[in-house]
């Protein structure tokens, strides 16, 4: 379970410290492999190895005859990097995805429950902003569909 909000920088290498209790998995053991994508909102999804798993069996249950599904798959997993932390708890970022987020060098690294993301700091607060105005509005819609 993933949750906080952590600001960072990214290095000149597109390394970037990963907050410690992100490291640690609820079983209080060392999580050696995470999953970076594109994720939405020009953000990047990281995920922990056990729920990577899950999301690419998820997928492979799809049928692969929906359009829509085919390419939002081949956009998630194309732009898939696989990454562990180096001994100071760092994760290297590719230049592809770094791009794709607009990341240049702050970066606000965020816990949403089954993953992280990682976001650059001005789209970060633009996003937050922007969303804050509207929260309650949100927290009705979804008690509405029984979450």
């Amino acid at each position: 379970m993933f949750y906080g909000e952590y600001n960072h920088t990214v290095d000149d290498k597109g390394r970037v410290f990963i907050p410690s209790r992100f490291r640690i998995s609820e079983k209080r053991k060392q999580i050696n492999t995470l999953y970076i994508t594109r994720g939405l909102e020009k953000c990047l999804f990281v995920f922990a190895e056990h729920e990577w798993n899950s999301i690419t069996q998820k997928f492979k249950d799809l049928p692969i005859t929906q359009g829509k599904l085919r390419a939002f798959a081949r956009l998630f997993f194309s732009g898939a990097y696989e990454s562990g932390c180096d001994k100071q708890g760092r994760i290297n970022i590719p230049a592809n995805l770094l791009d794709y987020a607009s990341i240049k060098k702050d970066v606000v690294i965020i816990g949403v429950s089954n993953r992280f993301e990682i976001w650059d700091t001005e789209t970060w607060n633009t996003f937050s902003a922007d969303s804050l105005g509207s929260y309650e509005k949100l927290a009705e819609e979804l008690v509405n569909l029984g979450i």
